[in-house]
């Protein structure tokens, strides 16, 4: 069985392309097969790794044609005489396991098609395999790969595309940063997600999205918890001004988010979080800005915590140091995907 795992935040700024990847990357180094979906028509995971720059896009699409998401989706979108099929994800370099399903810079084009589709009305007859078609794709994807996971990363808005994926995904994280934006994207999620949840219910029931050629999945997501990135240290913890915003998000996430999520059925057991001893804040990491070494990690193509003395390119102190980063990013992922794969462990056995 393949997991999908939504990455999710409609603020932006907050690391989900960074998270994914370094997040991919170690599930991949801990010995599991990992499709990473560029669903952000911003692309910014496409161009990290393979490479491109935004206006080099275009001529990928016409080199490699069917192999992106967009192209991917346009049996249903074209009304194409044709089935879906997987799509020919390409091998990170330097990483066994790991894949990428790279992402169009006109996916957005779908959004309004998909939107009507989704308003469930009499009109629905004539589009009804566009709500099942985005899973239908990943799922014939992950077949052909055997992946066990798939990491979606999603673009920071409230996209009929955003909510088709994340109501067709098996848990979401929430990445967010320490400001007030974060708080206030939290808070809104609470009436987004009950939104969504009963928009989902109701496709569930249809006949006609059951009988058609991509059937709407029956899954409901569930909330593994927060990512808090990007905030400064000082003597080894965040500074004050930062530490007041993760507390906000973390008490936000405890008063406003839990509560609406649980008669959703959108969360995991109370004692499956006790498991992983974050059921006081339900933050699953906290990760400190990476500094100059975020730059090196986008150049070389490869994440934080895997970073060499090459790579970097200092001597001496400067070296040393950047090392000692690099380490503490590497504990700090490892126990992050640890984390997720035991929360996904103990649900799927509960």
């Amino acid at each position: 069985m393949t997991i999908k795992i939504a990455l999710f935040n409609h603020k932006g700024g907050v690391s989900k392309t960074t998270t994914t990847f370094n997040l991919g990357w170690m599930l991949a180094e801990q010995g599991k097969k990992v499709i990473m979906v560029d669903a952000d028509p911003q692309c910014n995971l496409t161009g990290l790794i393979l490479g491109y720059k935004y206006d080099e896009l275009e001529d990928f699409y016409k080199t490699e044609p069917d192999n992106n998401l967009r192209d991917g989706l346009a049996p249903a979108f074209e009304s194409m005489p044709k089935l879906i099929e997987a799509v020919d994800c390409f091998q990170v370099v330097e990483r066994d396991g790991l894949f990428l399903l790279p992402g169009h810079i006109r996916l957005a084009e779908y959004d309004v098609t998909l939107g009507i589709a989704q308003e469930l009305t009499g009109s629905i007859q004539t589009l009804k395999n566009l709500p099942g078609s985005f899973n239908y794709l990943l799922d014939k994807t992950a077949d052909k790969y055997a992946a066990d996971y798939i990491l979606i990363d999603m673009s920071p808005s409230l996209s009929s595309i955003n909510q088709n994926l994340l109501m067709t995904s098996n848990y979401f994280l929430v990445p967010t940063s320490p400001d007030y934006y974060s708080v206030m994207a939290i808070d809104s999620l609470t009436t987004i997600l009950k939104k969504w949840n009963a928009w989902s219910k109701e496709a569930q029931k249809m006949n006609l999205l059951k009988e058609a050629d991509y059937p709407f999945p029956n899954v409901t997501p569930k909330f593994l918890g927060t990512v808090i990135q990007k905030y400064r240290l000082r003597g080894g913890r965040p500074s004050k001004g930062f530490k007041h915003w993760i507390d906000e998000i973390n008490n936000i996430v405890v008063r406003r988010l839990m509560p609406e999520l649980q008669p959703l059925k959108m969360i995991l057991s109370e004692e499956n979080y006790k498991n992983e001893d974050i059921s006081e804040d339900y933050c699953l990491a906290t990760i400190p800005d990476f500094n100059t070494l975020i730059a090196t990690s986008q150049e070389t193509q490869t994440p934080i915590f895997s970073l060499t003395d090459e790579q970097i390119k200092h001597v001496g102190t400067v070296l040393e140091k950047s090392l000692e980063s690099v380490d503490h990013f590497h504990s700090i992922f490892s126990d992050l995907a640890d984390k997720i794969s035991r929360l996904i462990e103990y649900d799927i056995s509960n």
